[in-house]
């Protein structure tokens, strides 16, 4: 499953469109703290988030799952790409930093990155 978070409704909507054409099972927030406490956290094997929202931005939400031990595999979204941002995300270990308007070949080829690792992990010993 993968799990957006963004706090504009239009953008949730075309991206769920989008990935559910791409045969994967979506699931969209609105907000940092409704994905926290859905029931759909556990089943995350990805996350896909806006980096300006507020309350919680989704730098912030990456840091509070690492923090609790949820090594969730996240792609951050951004239509303000700060690259001090960028550095410190992918330097904590945000698997891919992302600008909108969103390239869908680009975030595709990002997904299948995260689930050829994932699958790799999961293989070896």
């Amino acid at each position: 499953m993968i799990s957006i978070v963004d706090d504009d409704q239009s953008f949730r909507d075309s991206m769920r469109r989008l990935l559910k054409s791409h045969g994967y099972t979506v699931a969209v927030f609105p907000s940092a703290a409704e994905f926290l406490t859905s029931a759909q956290l556990p089943a995350t094997a990805c996350l896909v988030a806006d980096v300006h929202m507020p309350a919680m931005t989704g730098a912030e939400l990456y840091q509070h799952l690492i923090a609790t031990g949820r090594n969730i595999p996240t792609i951050l979204i951004t239509a303000y790409p700060e690259d001090n941002v960028r550095k410190r995300m992918l330097s904590l270990g945000v698997s891919s930093y992302l600008h909108k308007p969103l390239d869908e070949a680009i975030l595709i080829a990002c997904l299948r990155r995260v689930f050829a690792r994932d699958n790799i992990s999961q293989v070896a010993p």
